[in-house]
């Protein structure tokens, strides 16, 4: 990390790399990239395999970038995964770029019910354990159903399920009977933090109920908590999406968030969004954390 006492993370819908010109331009998405000085960068809607999308992207961009932001480790996870029809796949998901050790790696896909009425697509949350300065942390990025509200809320009840088993096995532990490899016992992170583009606005029934302490057997899970609302109370949201209309979102709106376990928010150094950018439909969003401070907070019994 360039400052020691700051663990910054970024997310971001890139739109494939297309941009507010319709140019998909992977070089000048890594170039906003490499500029967020980010320990930790989680991206949605990356294409592998896509030419029909607008903007006709090549190739595989969970490989391309990688390669042009070195020193960065990465993890792709597709949610939608189809057949090219030439003996190959098409995907389209979220990737994780982490300057720190990936120490283990989850890939769930959330739930998808049947709403003939709209589109819609599978949808997958990405979950990375990360050796982070302050101890194992869990990052957790997903992008949420758009066209309907009946999976978008599936999906939500499905991320604090996520959450909540994640807590468990961090506070409880795991038995180290069976030494062979794939059995490796290693932290799964007291502290949690879940981006993304969530598709709902701050203050949306979604929102509130992602936000929602947890019953029994899980009263002891740490609650999210949305980071904006943590660092800057007294501000409304800033829009990350629609700042020049789109189709999708004709006006300022803000879907895009990073929501935090409990037992992280006095670790919250700062948060805010690049409202100039113009390399996607989408603004990212960055996160500062006390690195120093972490030392203290987050470590539970198990890690």
């Amino acid at each position: 990390m360039a400052n020691e006492d700051v663990f910054r993370l970024c997310t971001w819908n890139i739109q494939w790399g297309r941009g507010r010109d319709g140019r998909v331009d992977l070089g000048r998405t890594a170039g906003m990239l490499l500029a967020t000085n980010a320990d930790v960068i989680c991206l949605q809607e990356v294409a592998v395999n896509h030419p029909g999308l607008p903007g006709n992207p090549a190739g595989n961009q969970s490989i391309l970038l990688a390669g042009a932001l070195p020193g960065y480790e990465a993890v792709f996870a597709a949610g939608s995964d189809l057949t090219d029809g030439q003996g190959g796949r098409r995907q389209f998901g979220q990737l994780v770029l982490s300057r720190v050790p990936v120490l283990q790696v989850f890939r769930h896909c959330l739930p998808w019910l049947a709403d003939p009425a709209v589109p819609s697509m599978q949808r997958v949350a990405l979950e990375a354990v990360l050796a982070a300065p302050f101890g194992p942390l869990r990052v957790i990025t997903t992008h949420l159903e758009f066209y309907s509200r009946r999976q978008r809320e599936a999906q939500v009840e499905a991320l604090r399920a996520i959450h909540a088993e994640g807590w468990r096995h961090a506070h409880l532990g795991r038995s180290a009977a069976d030494a062979d490899p794939p059995f490796a016992v290693l932290p799964r992170g007291g502290a949690t933090i879940l981006c993304g583009d969530f598709n709902f606005p701050p203050g949306s029934p979604e929102c509130r109920r992602l936000q929602e302490a947890f019953a029994a057997p899980e009263a002891d899970t740490p609650r999210l908590r949305d980071a904006w609302a943590s660092v800057r109370p007294q501000e409304p949201h800033a829009p990350t999406t629609g700042i020049a209309a789109t189709e999708f979102v004709p006006s300022p709106a803000c879907f895009d968030f990073f929501f935090v376990s409990e037992n992280l928010v006095g670790n919250l150094d700062g948060i805010s969004v690049d409202a100039a950018c113009e390399a996607s439909d989408h603004q990212p969003v960055i996160l500062e954390l006390d690195a120093n401070n972490g030392k203290k907070v987050i470590k539970v019994e198990g890690n």
